[in-house]
């Protein structure tokens, strides 16, 4: 070593240090935009519950995942099937709903006179308000109310489903409903028409009051759920901002598609991230080659590793704590391994 420099330097001796200067801001200024990209889709994600292991179809249950929120795709497997013990209708899909209506008047008026007419209707219809009540009664409450029956256990991938997350799943294909499963007082009041168990005597001319009872289910299908591992099971993040904590889509949706809020988080954060310490190396590397006409080894990578631990250590500061250590112990052996070599470069140079 030939110690510092004594005499001022010339404009063609300052490009040398602008030029390091510009790498280590653009190797800073990488490793930065990489980690704030990374703490912006964190910080999103813990609003629906935390940061999401991505198992897609392979996902299985597995203690190390034991608490952490994942995303699995894959078909609906019913362990055990809803039933409907009143009219003792069964299916082999996850929800089973009854439908319940009756024949009734409803009154429809357009600026002139009110019209009547005869439907099926889905709730009971007042008829006692109508302009005129008289020749359009309706029987009032229905005997049979609509209602939806949980299969016992659903499964996706081994994983069992939380009663939250199987109320939640959609889609719709019709049940036909099995006569010969009727209990003796309902087949005895009931006949099979059009896909439906109605009360009329007739069938194809139904009276007012008649009833009818028809039968949907939300199907077995291949769905992505996004919710937190507990045991063996799939159930809501009771701690996410949001206060769902899961999500329920039909098909394999990626992550975007469920959080459409979600920034995109930086791809090969850790590649861009040493290529950022490396632009860094390389810039100090042209100041040190400045000031003590040589590139120390040692003390080249030191302030890299200082300057780029610091800026992201602080960066990560209130957001993860573990980072915060990560890059902060980067900072700290650079600043030791720094102190350390200058101090041996001015013993060297006296």
């Amino acid at each position: 070593m030939s110690g510092e420099r004594k005499a001022p330097p010339s404009f063609r001796e300052l490009l040398l240090p602008a030029l390091g200067a510009v790498i280590l801001l653009i190797g800073v200024g990488l490793a930065a935009v990489t980690e704030k990209g990374q703490i912006d889709y964190q910080t999103q994600m813990r609003r629906h519950g935390g940061d999401v292991l991505d198992l897609g179809t392979a996902g299985r249950p597995d203690r190390d995942e034991q608490g952490y929120m994942v995303r699995v795709v894959g078909d609906l497997q019913v362990v055990e099937a809803p039933l409907d013990q009143q009219f003792n209708q069964q299916t082999n899909q996850p929800i089973l709903i009854r439908h319940v209506q009756m024949f009734q008047w409803h009154e429809t008026q357009f600026g002139g006179p009110p019209a009547y007419e005869l439907d099926w209707e889905d709730k009971p219809i007042d008829s006692s308000h109508f302009v005129h009540p008289e020749g359009h009664t309706n029987p009032g409450p229905f005997p049979i109310q609509s209602q939806q029956f949980y299969a016992g256990a659903v499964r996706l991938n081994d994983f069992v489903l939380s009663t939250t997350l199987l109320h939640v799943l959609e889609g719709s294909q019709p049940v036909s409903p099995d006569l010969r499963n009727l209990p003796s007082n309902l087949a005895a009041s009931f006949s099979l028409y059009d896909g439906h168990l109605v009360t009329s005597a007739v069938p194809s001319n139904p009276q007012v009051g008649d009833i009818r009872v028809g039968w949907e289910a939300v199907p077995t299908q291949t769905v992505t759920v996004v919710a937190k591992v507990d045991g063996n099971k799939l159930i809501p993040a009771s701690d996410a901002q949001d206060g769902v904590g899961y999500a329920v889509q039909v098909g394999d949706a990626p992550l975007g598609d469920i959080f459409p809020d979600l920034p995109i988080p930086p791809e090969f954060r850790w590649l861009r991230d040493v290529f950022g310490l490396l632009l860094a190396v390389t810039g100090v590397a042209l100041l040190v080659r400045w000031h003590y006409e040589c590139i120390d080894p040692v003390l080249t990578p030191a302030i890299a590793m200082v300057v780029v631990g610091a800026v992201a250590g602080v960066m990560w500061l209130g957001n993860d704590s573990t980072l915060v250590g990560e890059w902060g112990g980067l900072a700290l052996v650079g600043a030791v391994l720094t102190a350390w070599r200058v101090k041996a470069l001015r013993s060297h140079s006296h």
